[in-house]
């Protein structure tokens, strides 16, 4: 079986690091994988190695000075769709702008996006309409198809590098540098809840004054300016201590996680959540906002909070120690409970069937 799994950029964002390690588990088995990407800024390849087996067609996409967000999208899916080329079994697409590229083929709606801009809008609803099949990771947002869009996916959870982050130790260069910290990761934008976090934050730190906010992550396709300055200014007026790391190495990444007090994750929309589910493996505190599908995904592992004052209640409690071992052996459990290799199983399940009903998945 030949299988091309695509995704629309090579740095350290959710759905690509869902992607290759999709794509690496799926190579385990034997299958035959390639990862197509678009090499954005200068980039060669992704923001890690990648497993030998899988063969990676990063496709150079230069930067455009005065491209509007509108224009970098379609010309994100122009080049992608010009440089893809065959012959695959399977072609999966892990973002609208991929889906858009190759159209019709099998796409995963990770989360739904609500776009004002009218060229993003026709790109998510023609990457949801269009596949001929829909995978989702989370009953949650398969839910969402079938009631907004009548359409049915198959569920299959993202798997997590548990051990990866299971065994990462307190790395004492980032505490010796911030001291106690809150961690975040997925940048500044209106998803990810930030300003939320923020106003939080903001009495957190008037009770545990000595505790700060890192940020963690960020490389993103939108112009997020206007509400980064928004955070800026809220910092500023709330004089809230908070520190900005931008995309961190990845081979940092689980000694910065296992190193944070304890783990925000505010999105206001998700799929999953594996950012959290990796601090979970590293046996940390996490406070999540209170949405159906984080209830359905974290269960009793995490707290929940909805708006600012509920979000620094619940850091509070986790800052100030009352986290039980009990409730970090749960969420422990719960993130090696997700495993790559059962997901790659359950795609390869799919494919099959779908390949057996004569369903045009492939690309000639």
């Amino acid at each position: 079986m030949r299988i091309s799994l695509l995704t629309y950029s090579t740095k350290p964002r959710g759905g690509v690091v869902h992607t290759l390690a999709l794509a690496e588990a799926m190579a385990r088995t034997g299958a035959d994988v390639t990862v197509w990407t678009l090499a954005r800024g200068g980039d060669q390849t992704f923001f890690r190695a990648v497993d030998p087996r899988v063969r990676v067609r990063a496709v150079p996409f230069p930067s455009v000075e005065g491209e509007t967000v509108g224009e970098r999208i379609l010309r994100s899916i122009r080049l992608l769709g010009a440089a893809f080329e065959g012959p695959y079994d399977i072609v999966h697409a892990q973002d609208c702008i991929s889906a858009n590229a190759v159209p019709g083929r099998i796409r995963t709606v990770h989360h739904l996006d609500h776009f004002t801009t009218s060229e993003l809008a026709a790109c998510h609803e023609r990457a949801i309409v269009e596949p001929t099949a829909h995978v989702c990771v989370s009953a949650s947002v398969a839910g969402e198809l079938s009631r907004g869009w009548g359409l049915t996916a198959t569920v299959i959870p993202n798997g997590v590098d548990a051990a990866r982050f299971a065994r990462a130790e307190p790395d004492g260069s980032w505490t010796s540098k911030y001291g106690e910290f809150v961690l975040a990761v997925g940048g500044i934008e209106p998803r990810k809840g930030t300003v939320d976090l923020v106003r939080a934050m903001a009495m957190v730190q008037a009770v545990r004054p000595g505790i700060q906010l890192l940020v963690a992550g960020g490389e993103t396709l939108f112009d997020y300016r206007d509400y980064r300055s928004a955070v800026d200014a809220l910092v500023e007026e709330l004089d809230v201590r908070m520190t900005v790391l931008g995309p961190v190495p990845d081979e940092d990444l689980p000694g910065l996680v296992a190193s944070s007090t304890a783990f925000a994750f505010p999105s206001t929309a998700e799929g999953f959540g594996l950012a959290a589910m990796e601090a979970l493996a590293a046996r940390r505190p996490v406070v999540v906002r209170d949405l159906p599908v984080l209830r359905e995904v974290f269960r009793d592992t995490v707290r929940f909070a909805a708006g600012p004052s509920s979000l620094a209640a619940a850091l509070l409690a986790d800052v100030s120690g009352a986290v039980s071992t009990e409730r970090l052996e749960r969420g422990q459990a719960l993130a090696f409970s997700h495993s790559w290799d059962d997901a790659a199983a359950a795609h390869l399940a799919l494919y099959r069937r779908l390949l057996e009903q004569g369903r045009p998945v492939g690309f000639p």
